[in-house]
């Protein structure tokens, strides 16, 4: 075999050792019984230190080499696999087994605690698992910021979407934060001389929950004969490639908040499903970053998904499962509760106008804490401060505070800004995909995703990541991303006509 030959055995190893770990993920977070967490953060430690010995055997480095003198052997794809193959290898060379290993174990035994701290409303029980959590991604940040030449927050940010830094990010958030205020107020004035949204007369059962979940993943193009839809204590995507995993979460009073969780997940899974076949174990295969994989989500979720002539047919499909009749089933009155902006607690229920608001916070405190600016023991206090000054909200407790999402537990730091950025794709994406298709708007109203999802595979799914997340917005819109289809679509939707 060649050199890229020989890397492309090495890499598909590597790849098939993240899926094993995905489907041991989605199991600690969805089955898993409470007291097998010891075992199960020893298995993960010994896949990431399997997957890192993979890629920094000293015979790598040589193959890496003698690849790149015969690059102009390859195609297109090959030669984009292997610039990736590189980026991989020098990420992975630049942090030390025993760390790689001490992190793992680490993540998911504070990812696994935090549950009951949430739920117990308990930060100081998860506080020193989080304070190692946060040292080791420091010292990872700066390991790599070393062998790269960046910070260690642009380290870590580059691990979710590689290309990324903190110059970056601030630029295209600018715009946004610079316009919120203004945009926040207008809405809401907008909203205060219409028809306030009448509440929909509950309990909803779980059992129909989940069936009109499963319809519309089905609706979306969601393959379950290669994937699932499960519960969690925070909705999420992961498995395998060929096994993707959705979970959503359920709460008796309320069904709408199920319902737009399992879409956006819905969104990610569809990105899962659609990547290329036969680059699927190889990194030009796997999804371009985390910021164009939060604007799959969202643009299911949040274009798609709240569009006017969707919410006409998931009011008829939820009276049909809900047996609805009176005049709060009505698309009208559905439309105004998953448009109804009202700053509130929780990130994942926010509306669109308010959702910048709580990226930006995490956004700021994450980078606090990765440079030492702010110490863990700080954090609920500091969390606090931030929403009172954003949202003008006194945090009652820490479970709807600095507890309420799983991501700096799990040690996932630079995956925040990635959500802001995904919402400002998506509206780009939507942009251009229905000039492109006029069509899909009328199908929304059918429940029928086939076209958009048709223009996602073609522009987005299918191209993995054959170029950087930024070349491929510019490919499919004509423009890298900017703040600006963004902008017009929030003004659109909250304060002008639609």
């Amino acid at each position: 075999m060649t050199a890229y030959q020989q890397l492309e055995t090495v890499f598909s190893r590597w790849t098939i050792l993240q899926d094993v770990g995905g489907i041991l993920g989605w199991d600690m977070e969805t089955m898993m019984p409470p007291g097998s967490i010891g075992s199960r953060s020893e298995q993960l430690a010994m896949l990431e230190d399997l997957r890192h010995e993979t890629l920094t055997a000293p015979a790598v480095a040589d193959l890496l080499a003698e690849a790149e003198a015969r690059a102009g052997d390859l195609d297109e794809w090959q030669r984009a696999n292997l610039r990736e193959m590189r980026r991989e290898h020098v990420r992975s060379v630049a942090v030390p087994g025993a760390l790689v290993v001490a992190n793992a174990k680490a993540t998911s035994t504070c990812q696994h605690a935090w549950q009951g701290a949430r739920k117990a409303n308990d930060f100081a029980a998860v506080k020193p698992l989080l304070a190692e959590v946060v040292r080791l991604q420091r010292e990872i940040g700066a390991a790599i910021g070393d062998a790269t030449g960046v910070a260690p927050y642009d380290a870590l940010l580059d691990g979710f979407e590689p290309g990324s830094s903190e110059a970056g990010i601030d630029r295209l958030f600018a715009p946004l934060e610079e316009a919120l205020p203004d945009l926040l107020a207008a809405a809401l004035e907008a909203q205060a001389l219409s028809p306030a949204p009448v509440a929909l007369p509950g309990p909803f059962g779980i059992e129909r929950q989940e069936r009109l979940c499963r319809t519309l993943l089905e609706r979306l193009g969601f393959d379950f004969t290669h994937g699932r839809l499960d519960v969690s204590a925070h909705p999420f995507s992961g498995g395998a490639y060929g096994d993707v995993r959705v979970t959503t979460r359920f709460a008796e009073e309320e069904f709408l908040s199920a319902m737009m969780a399992t879409i956006h997940e819905g969104g990610h899974a569809l990105y899962e499903q659609g990547r290329p076949h036969e680059w699927r174990n190889q990194p030009v295969g796997q999804a371009r970053g985390m910021g164009i994989h939060e604007s799959q989500s969202m643009i299911i979720e949040l274009q798609a998904g709240r569009s006017e002539p969707f919410v006409s047919y998931l009011a008829a499909a939820a009276r049909e499962v809900f047996d609805g009749e009176d005049e709060a089933w009505r698309a009208a009155n559905i439309g105004r509760l998953v448009h109804r902006v009202e700053p509130g607690f929780i990130r994942v229920e926010s509306d669109e106008l308010t959702y910048p608001a709580h990226i930006l916070i995490r956004y700021r405190l994450e980078k606090a804490l990765i440079s030492g600016d702010l110490a863990v023991d700080d954090l609920p206090d500091a969390f606090n401060a931030a929403v009172n000054e954003l949202l003008g909200l006194t945090v009652p407790d820490d479970r709807r505070g600095c507890l309420q999402d799983i991501h700096w537990y799990g040690g996932a730091y630079g995956y925040f800004p990635m959500y802001l950025k995904g919402a400002m794709v998506a509206a780009q994406l939507f942009e251009a995909a229905v000039a492109a298709t006029p069509g899909i708007l009328t199908a929304l109203g059918q429940g029928d995703f086939a076209q958009l999802v048709g223009w996602l595979r073609d522009n987005v799914h299918g191209r993995a990541s054959l170029t950087d997340g930024d070349t491929l917005v510019e490919n499919a819109t004509g423009a890298p991303p900017s703040a600006a289809a963004y902008l017009r679509h929030l003004d659109r939707r909250y304060v002008g006509d639609g």
